[in-house]
C-alpha cells in the first residue's frame, strides 16, 4: 500500500529540526521527521556508570570515525588538519555538546561592511532576536544579564551557572590584565525548568547529560513536538530528494530503514537539518535530469565554503586545589579580542571560553602526552600534582569562507548501507593560523597572571571540528549562494535548509543558538507565506 504524501518532511532531528518542528505545530499540517540515528537512553550514558572517560574514545566519541556505529556515516578526512565531530541520534550533536550558548554578534552579520571580508548576511541580528529570545525560552539557558559586549536583552530564564573554584581562577587573570569576562550563558539548567531537573554537577556535559539538566534538543524541542503531533521515524537514513523532472519541485525521499529496506516517502514540503557535513552530501547524491551536479547547485556552492572553528587550547597547571572535572564546563567567556583591530595581523576576533578540568584519566593521559607525567617510577606523584589542579581556556577562533574549503562524495567510502560517504578538503588560512598564534599567546599570558605554575597549549585542536557551516549558503543572488534570505533553495521552491550549512560566516562563537534561531524564523516565514509558498 502506497503511503500517502506529508505535507512537511524534515531530514534531521537535531538542533534545527527539532525546532523547526516544534515551530510549525500551529499550522496543523502532517510534520514526518526522518533521523537516521535512534533516540539514545539517559540511563545509558556513561556519566552512569565508572567508564565514563573510556567510552569518550569508543561509543560516545564525538568522531563518527572513531564510534564507528551503525547510525554513523565515515567521513573521509584525510585531508584536513581538523576533524569532525558530530553525533547522529535525536538531539543532534546536542546531545554531546557542552552546552555554551552564546548567540553570534551583531556585527557577524555584516563583516564585507565593516572588514571588507567575507560577505554580509542577507538577515541580522535585529531581525533574529525575537527568534532567540524565543528560544533561549524552549532550551532553557543560564546566564546574567548586562554583558557589554552585546546589546542589552532580556533576562536569562536561569540565573548563571556557578563559577567554581576554576571559573574564579580564571576570572582573576581576566581581572589583573582587564580584560572583559562574563559568565557564559549556557544551556544548563540552573533550576528545575520546563519539567527537567537541575544540574548535578556530574561533568560529563559532553557525553550526554544523564540528568536531563542539558538542553539538548532531545529533552527540549522533541517532547513538545511529539505530544503536538510530529512523526519521528528513527533509524531512516536518507539516500536522496527525489525531484519532479518536469516541475523541478521536490517530490519527496529515498530512505533506508532499520533492516537496511529501500524506503520511499512522498511530500510536498521537504526541509535539510542535516549539518554542514550532512546536507551537502545529501543533496550532492540528489542527481537528477535536471540536476546533474547535485541537487540545489546551479550555483556550484553546494559544499563549498565550509567552515569550522579553528581551536586553541591553552591549560593552566596550578598549585592550589581546582575543581576537576566536577561541574558543567563552561562558566565563563571572554570577548576582549573579538571584533578585528587594526593593530593586529589578522582580521576579525575570537572568544575564550574556560573549562573547569578533567576526569584522572583524562588528566593521566593528557600529562603523559606533554611529558609532564612518566610510567615507570614518579608516575603517581606527578599524577597527584597535576589531578585537580589544572584547568584550561578555548579559544574560538572566526573562520572564513573560502571555496577550496570543501565537502564532496568520497569515490570509494560508503556507509552501512551503501551510500557515498562524505570527503572532506579543508586547510587552515593564513587569517586563521595568526590569530591562532595570538590566541596562544594572550591566553598564556592571561593563565600566568591567574596563578598557573605551568601552562601547555595547542593549535589547533584536532579533534575539534563541533561546527560545521557554510556549504549551502544563505544570500540573495543566486549565483553566489544556495538558499534565499528565508532558507528556501533558489532552485527547488519547495526545498528548505535551516542547519549550519546555510550561515555566510562563522563568528567567533559556538553557532547553535544562532543556528536554532535562523531555524525558528526560517519555520515563521514559511507560515508566514503558507498561501503562496511555491510562487
Amino acid at each position: 500500500m502506497t503511503e500517502e504524501p506529508v505535507d512537511v518532511l524534515i531530514i534531521g532531528a537535531g538542533a534545527s529540526g527539532a525546532a523547526v518542528a516544534w515551530s510549525l505545530l500551529d499550522t496543523r499540517m502532517k510534520i514526518v521527521c526522518l533521523e537516521q540515528g535512534g533516540a539514545t537512553n539517559p540511563a545509558d550514558y556513561p556519566s552512569t556508570g565508572n567508564e565514563w572517560e573510556a567510552r569518550r574514545s569508543s561509543d560516545f566519541s564525538i568522531s563518527p570515525n572513531q564510534r564507528k556505529l551503525k547510525t554513523d556515516y565515515p567521513i573521509n578526512e584525510d585531508d584536513s588538519p581538523i576533524k569532525v565531530a558530530n553525533f547522529n541520534g535525536v538531539g543532534g550533536s546536542t546531545v554531546l555538546y557542552a552546552g555554551q550558548f552564546p548567540r553570534f554578534h551583531p556585527s557577524d552579520f555584516r563583516i564585507k561592511s565593516l572588514d571588507g571580508v567575507a560577505d554580509d548576511w542577507p538577515v541580522d541580528y535585529k531581525t533574529l532576536e525575537p527568534f532567540f529570545e524565543e528560544n533561549d525560552r524552549m532550551t532553557g539557558v543560564a546566564g546574567l544579564a548586562g554583558d557589554p559586549a552585546y546589546p542589552p536583552r532580556d533576562a536569562r530564564p536561569m540565573p548563571p551557572v556557578p563559577l567554581g573554584k576554576a571559573g574564579q581562577a580564571l576570572a582573576s587573570g581576566f581581572n589583573k590584565l582587564d580584560w572583559h569576562w562574563w559568565p557564559s550563558d549556557v544551556a544548563i539548567n540552573t533550576e528545575v525548568y520546563d519539567g527537567r531537573d537541575k544540574c548535578i554537577n556530574l561533568g560529563a556535559c559532553i557525553s550526554g547529560c544523564a540528568q536531563g539538566a542539558k538542553g539538548s534538543a532531545d529533552v527540549t524541542y522533541w517532547p513538545h513536538a511529539l505530544r503536538g503531533g510530529v512523526e519521528l521515524r528513527t533509524h531512516s537514513r536518507v539516500r536522496e530528494i527525489t525531484v519532479d523532472d518536469d516541475t523541478g519541485m521536490a517530490t519527496g525521499v529515498i530512505y533506508y530503514d532499520e533492516d537496511g529496506v529501500e524506503q520511499s516517502l512522498k511530500a510536498h514540503i521537504v526541509v535539510l537539518a542535516s549539518n554542514g557535513i550532512g546536507t551537502p552530501r545529501i543533496l550532492l547524491n540528489s542527481k537528477s535530469k535536471l540536476f546533474p551536479d547535485g541537487l540545489a547547485n546551479s550555483s556550484g556552492l553546494v559544499g563549498k565554503n565550509l567552515m569550522f572553528h579553528p581551536y586553541a587550547a591553552i591549560q593552566g597547571i596550578f598549585d592550589k586545589p581546582l575543581d576537576g572535572y566536577k561541574g558543567p564546563h563552561k562558566a565563563v567567556q571572554s570577548q576582549e579580542f573579538y571584533e578585528t583591530d587594526p593593530s593586529r595581523d589578522f582580521v576579525r576576533g575570537y572568544t575564550f571560553e574556560t573549562s573547569r578540568g578533567m576526569g584522572p584519566a583524562g588528566t593521566a593521559m593528557t600529562g603523559m602526552g606533554y611529558g609532564r607525567i612518566p610510567w615507570g617510577h614518579g608516575h603517581h606523584k606527578a599524577f597527584r600534582e597535576m589531578f585537580n589542579r589544572v584547568t584550561s581556556i578555548a579559544a574560538v577562533c572566526e573562520d572564513l569562507p573560502e571555496e577550496h574549503n570543501r565537502v564532496t562524495l568520497d569515490d570509494l567510502l560508503k556507509d552501512s548501507d551503501g551510500i557515498p560517504a562524505p570527503r572532506i578538503s579543508y586547510t587552515l588560512s593564513e587569517n586563521s593560523r595568526k590569530m591562532l598564534d595570538h590566541a596562544v599567546a594572550r591566553g598564556t599570558e592571561m593563565m600566568t597572571a591567574a596563578g598557573a605554575r605551568e601552562v601547555l597549549t595547542l593549535a589547533p585542536i584536532k579533534y575539534a571540528g563541533w561546527h560545521l557551516m557554510g556549504t549551502a549558503r544563505m544570500g540573495t543572488d543566486p549565483a553566489r549562494s544556495v538558499v534565499n534570505e528565508w532558507g528556501r533553495s533558489h532552485d527547488v521552491k519547495n526545498l528548505f535548509i535551516v542547519d549550519g550549512s546555510i550561515f555566510v560566516t562563522s563568528a567567533g562563537v559556538n553557532p547553535t543558538s544562532t543556528l536554532q534561531a535562523l531555524a525558528l524564523y526560517i519555520a515563521d516565514q514559511m507560515k508566514q507565506r503558507l498561501a503562496n509558498l511555491f510562487d
